[in-house]
This record gives C-alpha cells, sequence and structure tokens, in this order.
C-alpha cells in the first residue's frame, strides 16, 4: 500500500507564508519525482513546482521567486515553501509522486487528499 497525506493549507493574509508537506508511506517502492499541482474553482489544474529524485526543480512561471519545492528522502517527504502569498494563489493543492515497485519495476503515480490554500484579508 502507497499512501500520501497532506497538510499545512490553511487560510492566510497576502503576503504571507505557508509551508504544505507530503509524506509518503508504505514499503516495496522508490520514489522518482515529486510535484505539487493545484486547481482553483473553474480553472484547469496546474503544474505549479515540480522536484526529481536528483534534485532538479521546474516551477510555474507565476509562482518562481515566491515558492520553493524541496524533498526528504530519508522522510519520504515533499514540501512547498509558499512566500509572498497572493489571493490569485487561492486554489486546492495536491501532492503527485511517481514512484516505481522495487520487485518487477513497474511504475505508478498517486495523487494526494488536495488542501486548500485561501489567501485573502
Amino acid at each position: 500500500q502507497v499512501q500520501l497525506v497532506e497538510s499545512g493549507g490553511g487560510l492566510v493574509q497576502p503576503g504571507g507564508s505557508l509551508r504544505l508537506s507530503c509524506a509518503v508511506s508504505g514499503s516495496g517502492f522508490r520514489i522518482n519525482a515529486m510535484g505539487w499541482y493545484r486547481q482553483a474553482p473553474g480553472k484547469e489544474r496546474e503544474l505549479v513546482a515540480r522536484i526529481r529524485s536528483g534534485g532538479s526543480t521546474i516551477y510555474a512561471d507565476s509562482v518562481k521567486g515566491r515558492f520553493t519545492i524541496s524533498r526528504d528522502n530519508a522522510k519520504n517527504t515533499v514540501y512547498l515553501q509558499m512566500n509572498s502569498l497572493k489571493p490569485e494563489d487561492t486554489a486546492i493543492y495536491y501532492c503527485n509522486v511517481g514512484i516505481y515497485v522495487v520487485v518487477g519495476g513497474d511504475e505508478y503515480e498517486y495523487w494526494g487528499q488536495g488542501t486548500q490554500v485561501t489567501v485573502s484579508s
């Protein structure tokens, strides 16, 4: 079994900060890339940030310079540090993880349950 548990969402004022966490539990697999996506009401789900196992990262243009993605491989956890938050950052944020099974090498993707981030004064 592979499970993803997200935490860290909430209500914050414009200019504030939040840190999202996504912890992966289970056994018999290794993690490849990890990422964060978000979906606002009436909009398509979009990639926010992605980090590969080697540490390389990509960001959506709208969050560059404000958000930072990182991972702790020992804890099987990915983080999203969000600074200088804007109202347009309001969305449900989803964790996404790619894994491969040690025996056989099959690859799978998993999604977290989503956590609400609301930026409002």
